[in-house]
Parts: C-alpha cells; structure tokens; sequence
C-alpha cells in the first residue's frame, strides 16, 4: 500500500516538474495533450473513425486508383480535425485572422482533394466530387457563434453532405449493375457524414467547438513585407474554404453599384471625369479602322469558357421576388441560399454547371440549358424543364409538380417525400426519374414512355404507351 503511494507521490512530483519547466512538448503542443487525448469527445471521434472510415477505407482499397487517392486525404482531413480538436481544448479563442491561421491545416488538405477535380476530366470525376465537396462539412469547426455567417454545426454538417449528395447519387446510379464496389464506396461515404459525422457533432459539439479560457493563444501570422526593389505580389489566389472575410449576398454587389452611380448623379457633377472628343478621335475621321476584323480578335472572344454569346453570366436577386441565374458556364458551385417561399427562380441559357437552392422557393424554371444540374430542397408550386438538353434535378424535400417540355434526355431525382409528385411531359424524350428503393440509399430508375399507341374504338380514340420487350 505504501509502495503504491509512494510512486503516485513521484508521478505527481515529475508532472510538476514537468509543467514548471516550460509545459510545451516537441509536437507544439502542451504536455497535457495525453490527457486532453483521454477526454469523452476526443475518443468518440476514435469512435467514429473506426466505425465509419474504416469501411470507405476498405472498399476503396479494392478500388484502388483515384477513388484510393481521394479517399485517403478524406480520412487525412479527419485526422486533421482531431488534432485541432485537441489543440481547441488547450487553446484561447482567436479572432478571425487567428481562427484562419488556426485551421490552416485542414484548409490544405481540402484544397488538395479540390486540386483532383480540376483539368482533364476523369472517369471517377463523381467519386472525386463527391468526396470533395462533402469535405466542407469540416468546416463546422469554424462555428464561432450565431453572427458568423455560418449555420449551426448540426445544419452545417446536413447542408454540406446535400452539395456533395448530388455526385453521390451518380455514382450509386452508375455503379448499382456494374460493380457493387463502388455502390459500397459510395453509400459507406454518406454513412461517414450522415450519421457518423452529425451524431457526433450533435453529442459534443451542438453549439460549436469549445475554447480553453485559460490556454495559450492561437497565433497569426503576420503578413511578410516584401524586400527592397523586389515586384509587386501577384493578384491573390481564389478564396480557400476559411477565410478572414465575410461572405456577401448574391444579390448585394448589384445593389451597391447601383447605389455609387446614383450617388454620382445625384452629385451634379457627371460629366467631370470624361474627357473631349476631339475631331480626329471621331470614327469617320480615323484612318486605322479599315473595316476589317481580326482573327486574332475572334480567338481572343471565343476562348473564354465563362462567358456565353447570349450575355454575361448572371446570378442576383432582381425586385426582391425574383433569383436571376443566368449564361452560367462550367460552374458547378452555384449556390442560392436566402431565398423564401415567395420567390421565384429562372435558370436560363446555363451549361455544365451545378446549382444548389438551400431552401423552400415558389417556383423553379429551368430555361434553355445544357447538361445542367439543379438540386434544391422545397418548391410551393411547380418545378419546370422548359427547352433543354441533358438536364439533371434532384428534389430533396417536397414539390407538387414537375413539368417537362420540349426537352432531350432529362434525369429527376425524387425523395421520400416528394413521391407524390405530378410528372407532366411534352414533346420530351429520354425522361428518367429514380426514386428511393431502400433504407440502404439504393435507387430504383424508371423511364417515362414517349411512344404512344392512338386506337379510334367505340367512337373515341384510346391512347396507351407502348411496351418494348426484348427476348
């Protein structure tokens, strides 16, 4: 019994020592890491990993290739939130620059996952996607409160795994009678988010991370001042996931420009920075314009690959009543997500681009657009596919009616809960809808007839589709 007291004493005595004698281990991390590894949340997140990533892990070593690549910065990006978890622990809250120096990191890993996606497209590009864009369910980490911009850690994690859903579901249709690998890969990576990943955030985490009071402070980094003679930096890179800005509304950057030419006019002075026209400058009296266009001059304006001959890409808000999304080319980020039930949405000349509408609107029209994908959640009166080509919408609430007209090869994704949904079509051809077929996320496809039998009989002409039947 002494024996045993005896050795606490000095367990005791050498942790002091230890703590008195700078406290920070070679991992720059403090030395009550070990214990904070210890705490109910942390090995609940051993938990989920073991649970959950291990079953994406197994199914893409048999696929091995991209989808193995992509998987294992997947699982990285975790490991990556349990060390920030751990250091949150021991660490006083940031401010924003801190925050974003803080989840540095995970930002990094993201980023390389997103790198996948880009140039020549792959045969697993849904796979990469998928995998991606679910990475921004991470980002609840960053919840500081309900003035952040962001939605709650529960919603956040919910919302992010509906942008990558859409990828998802591809390859769950793709794979479902080729390779049961991939439909195992693809419904064991919903299962990692939904429910791992939000359980896990709804047991410890439900109003977001918890700082230390006493801890250290996280650091920022200050920017480097560039030397004497050196040239100027160059233009920065697109906006990460975590970022030191807040994000703007759609609609807001039409407002305030808008608001700067009024301000100009109503200063009375308009005309103070043009400048004269004088006779020489005149078109008439020019001699270098020979009427002629350039080659060069039509390279340069048919190179551009986000800009449509019918206008510049569009997406605001217009009256208040109405989300404009239009001439969007390879955009496959497009997001509307203050919007309410008395708005409308019109899509309009849009190609290869994805757009996602969080939240319950009056109307979607889908107008003249080419391989085209629409995912939103609830729409009050109907959703409309009016003139297009290889079209791709996915309802994940609730809609009334889908209407389809004058359109080639068409793909609608219905949920649970929007099974009741009226399907009317018109001069359409290659009308697929897959509906839920099982709790295990299996999809069942049907295809809409567009052959019909007219038979005049008893004075009236009964109308059937036709059946095709193969031997």
């Amino acid at each position: 019994m002494e024996a045993k007291l005896i050795e606490r004493l000095e367990a005791a005595v050498a942790r002091l020592e230890s703590l008195s004698a700078g406290g920070i281990s070679d991992r720059g991390l403090p030395d009550g890491v070990d214990e904070v590894s210890s705490d109910p949340s942390v090995l609940a997140f051993d938990d989920l990993m073991a649970q959950y990533a291990a079953r994406v892990s197994a199914a893409a070593e048999k696929i091995g290739g991209q989808v193995l690549d992509v998987t294992k910065l997947v699982l990285e990006a975790f490991s990556v939130q349990k060390k920030l978890l751990i250091e949150i622990k021991q660490t006083q809250k940031p401010d924003m620059a801190g925050l974003v120096e803080f989840l540095k990191p995970l930002n990094e890993v993201i980023l390389k996952v997103n790198a996948m996606t880009e140039g020549r497209r792959s045969d697993f590009f849904n796979h990469l996607k998928s995998a991606g864009d679910s990475l921004s369910a991470l980002a609840w980490i960053a919840y500081t409160g309900k003035d952040c911009g962001m939605s709650m850690p529960i919603a956040h994690v919910e919302e992010s795994w509906q942008m990558a859903e859409f990828y998802n579901n591809k390859v769950l249709v793709e794979y479902r009678n080729k390779d049961q690998i991939h439909v195992e890969w693809a419904k064991a990576l919903k299962e990692l988010y939904l429910p791992g990943l939000r359980d896990y955030v709804k047991s410890h985490y439900p109003l977001g991370p918890v700082w230390s009071a006493s801890g250290k402070k996280a650091s920022s980094a200050p920017p480097k001042a560039p030397p004497p003679g050196a040239p100027a930096p160059p233009p920065p890179p697109p906006a990460s996931l975590f970022s030191s800005e807040p994000s703007q509304p759609s609609s807001s950057n039409p407002k305030q420009g808008m608001s700067a030419v009024f301000q100009e006019i109503s200063s009375g002075n308009v005309s103070a920075g043009l400048k004269k026209v004088t006779a020489d400058m005149k078109t008439k009296n020019r001699t270098d314009r020979t009427g002629v266009v350039s080659a060069s001059g039509k390279e340069t304006r048919s190179s551009s690959p986000s800009f449509s001959k019918a206008g510049p890409p569009k997406l605001e808000l217009q009256m208040g009543r109405k989300w404009a999304v239009e001439n969007q080319i390879g955009r496959k980020n497009l997001v509307i997500d203050d919007c309410d039930a008395k708005q409308s949405v019109y899509i309009y000349g849009c190609k290869d681009s994805v757009l996602q509408i969080q939240g319950k609107v009056n109307n979607i029209t889908i107008d003249k657009c080419t391989k085209m994908g629409v995912v939103f959640k609830d729409v009050v009166a109907a959703c409309e596919v009016v003139n297009c080509n290889g079209v791709e919408v996915q309802c994940q609430g609730s809609a009334p009616t889908i209407s389809v007209d004058n359109t080639s090869g068409c793909q609608l994704y219905l949920s649970k809960d929007s099974l009741g949904t009226s399907i009317t079509s018109a001069k359409s051809s290659e009308i697929n809808v897959l509906v839920p077929t099982g709790p295990d996320g299996d999809w069942g496809e049907h295809s809409l007839p567009q052959q019909y039998i007219h038979v005049f009989k008893d004075g009236q002409f009964e109308t059937t589709p036709v059946s095709h039947s193969g031997a």
